[in-house]
């Protein structure tokens, strides 16, 4: 979401967990289960070493978006993809992932840019920026490994000017084609979510969900006769992105595959009743946040983290006061299941900075290596830290 300050950021993926700490037949067997069918039950305290390993590939798909991205604003080619189409994974650090990109995705600004913004440099108006890919797996070796054809959609981080605007638009909006009313969660404020992510994907004559919605159906007419799932990854705002993503796949695509999302120090999204409309459809959520990470931390306040949680609430606050409450435009709810790192944890961060915290890179590296809540960092991780 932020990581537009950080331009100079190395997004080098460093190093994978050999293969030999994971056991492929099990992933083959069992790749519903990692992809959350079962909410990751029993997968996360301690993080079982295939998801520890599904986690850390999908962030890679990650980080090749930002190394595709033209982050240059002196560029000709500023806002676009550095890498044509069929080159894109070779030539952004996955030369052996199986997968093929089929559909590069951008995504528009909706702010009404001001006059004045005509003597300004070019780079401050641009309204319409590559964010992102939908990639194949393809190899037949993978496949196996897999167990499914797996499809992903991966979305970088903010790094426009106007991105940052539509980031600042944190009150809660009405989703378009959503339902309202009291039906779901008692309440008349329906499902919302944050207003600069829904522009970002909405905005545009030819929109990111436009483009996400032919893909897929592109994808379903081609694959879906077979084993297929969904995997939607992003980190900060591509978190935040990947979310609604799946959100309009599940929502548009009755016969859609199983859809997860894998969310790398994601900002808040939407209200309760929108997570609540999630976990209706079936949509899967995986959240890795840093508890040092401040983004995850944004946008508004949560009254309830998880439903247990709102029992207490609800005992010490009027039930009519709730209402009210959860109805404010401020009033977010988090979604999914949670894997909760920290900085703090790692041997090899000095000090916590609040950049460094939220960087995709520092990310991966905790992920690497944690074992458990009661576990010390292991010593066996293996990703590196370019400094």
């Amino acid at each position: 979401m932020w990581e537009g300050l950080l331009l100079n950021q190395d997004y080098n993926s460093g190093e994978l967990p050999s293969s030999g700490s994971t056991n492929p037949v099990k992933l083959n067997r069992k790749w519903k289960e990692y992809q959350g069918l079962q909410n990751w039950e029993g997968l996360l305290d301690p993080l079982d070493d295939n998801l520890r390993g599904e986690i850390l590939r999908y962030g890679q798909f990650v980080e090749s978006a930002y190394q595709s991205f033209d982050f240059d604003p002196s560029s000709p080619t500023y806002a676009t993809c550095r890498f044509p189409r069929n080159t894109l994974l070779d030539q952004s650090g996955l030369p052996n992932s199986g997968y093929r990109v089929t559909k590069n995705l951008r995504a528009t600004s909706g702010i009404n840019l001001p006059r004045w913004i005509e003597k300004a440099p070019s780079w401050m108006a641009t309204q319409s920026s590559w964010i992102g890919y939908v990639a194949v797996c393809q190899d037949k070796n993978e496949i196996s490994r897999l167990g499914r054809r797996d499809v992903v959609i991966s979305f970088r981080g903010t790094a426009t000017c106007l991105e940052w605007l539509e980031n600042l638009r944190a009150t809660l909006t009405h989703l378009p084609d959503g339902p309202s009313g009291p039906n779901l969660n008692g309440s008349n404020s329906g499902p919302m979510v944050e207003s600069g992510f829904l522009s970002l994907y909405t905005s545009g004559a030819h929109s990111l969900r436009d483009m996400v919605r032919e893909e897929i159906s592109r994808l379903l007419q081609s694959y879906g006769d077979e084993p297929l799932s969904l995997t939607i990854t992003g980190h900060s705002l591509g978190a935040a992105i990947a979310t609604l993503a799946a959100y309009d796949i599940k929502t548009t695509f009755k016969r859609a595959p199983m859809v997860t999302v894998m969310s790398f120090g994601g900002p808040r999204v939407g209200n309760r009743c929108f997570r609540r409309l999630l976990e209706k459809q079936g949509t899967k959520v995986l959240r890795i946040v840093n508890s040092d990470d401040v983004i995850t931390k944004v946008p508004g306040v949560v009254l309830d983290n998880r439903e247990q949680d709102n029992v207490k609430m609800t005992a010490s606050m009027p039930s009519w006061i709730q209402r009210r409450v959860e109805e404010t435009p401020w009033v977010y709810a988090e979604v999914g299941k949670e894997l909760r790192l920290s900085s703090r944890d790692s041997p090899y961060l000095n000090g916590i900075n609040v950049a460094t915290c939220h960087e995709l890179k520092t990310y991966l590296h905790l992920v690497d290596g944690f074992v458990s809540s009661t576990c010390p960092f292991r010593e066996t991780a293996r990703r590196v830290l370019h400094r």
